[in-house]
């Protein structure tokens, strides 16, 4: 997988993403992550990106040309136009469904906006989808940029220590993951569930589906439309689901 990245803060990704699992699986070549400064490609001797918005109002614009410019480079350089995602809050919500499909791609574009947005002109020009991170408004695209980085580099096989890691974590089958506990056996007067420590792999098992039922009916009931429950998880969701008396 390899990263693309349309900034005009290229050092904030860089150094946001150089450390950790992220950082290793670059280490690795597993994934790679280029950086592109949107302002070396302004013709303004000043690099100037922004200027007024045309009808009025209030901040500024990022201008077309240089977020075409810096689009057009990547795509040279690798030979064909990729999937080029905008940040931006009025985008379809990102999601886990939505970084297994990207995580299918050879390379990702990641453009970063800044100001009160982008010239429109160029966003139809360039963009394939349009993503936020949740209804609520940030400085730039930076940040989500990293958030869907990190959640896509953990489907890329490799980039995890454990292969089945990635698949059993929360959101798999619309489902949290179950709680999770290591030693000691007893902290703070409370024990690990005795089912964790039986051996019986089935058990195991059981109990922790049930617990993602659970915790998926009591924290995100939202979900559970999407899973794939069964008679018995049905019941039990509707029995943890009625007022006491």
């Amino acid at each position: 997988m390899n990263y693309h990245v349309l900034t005009l803060f290229p050092e904030m990704i860089q150094d946001g993403l150089n450390t950790s699992i992220i950082g290793r699986a670059m280490e690795k070549g597993l994934i790679s992550l280029q950086t592109t400064d949107i302002r070396d490609y302004s013709t303004n001797k000043h690099h100037k990106v922004d200027d007024y918005p045309y009808g009025g109002g209030a901040g500024m614009v990022m201008q077309a040309e240089p977020v075409y410019g810096a689009c057009k480079a990547v795509s040279e350089k690798i030979g064909y136009r990729p999937r080029v995602i905008y940040l931006t809050p009025q985008g379809s919500v990102f999601n886990q469904t939505i970084a297994e499909d990207l995580a299918k791609e050879k390379d990702l574009v990641f453009l970063c906006g800044h100001y009160e947005g982008i010239d429109e002109r160029v966003l139809e020009e360039v963009v394939t989808d349009y993503l936020s991170i949740g209804d609520y408004v940030l400085t730039g695209g930076e940040l989500p940029a990293m958030v869907m980085i990190d959640a896509i580099s953990r489907l890329v096989p490799g980039v995890l220590n454990n292969d089945e890691s990635a698949q059993f974590e929360s959101f798999q089958d619309n489902l949290l993951e179950y709680p999770q506990y290591s030693r000691p056996e007893e902290w703070n007067g409370k024990i690990v569930p005795p089912v964790l420590l039986s051996g019986h792999h089935a058990n195991i098992e059981k109990w922790r589906r049930e617990q993602s039922v659970i915790r998926t009916a009591l924290r995100r009931p939202d979900l559970l439309d999407k899973a794939q429950l069964t008679n018995s998880e049905l019941e039990l969701i509707s029995r943890i689901s009625e007022p006491e008396a």
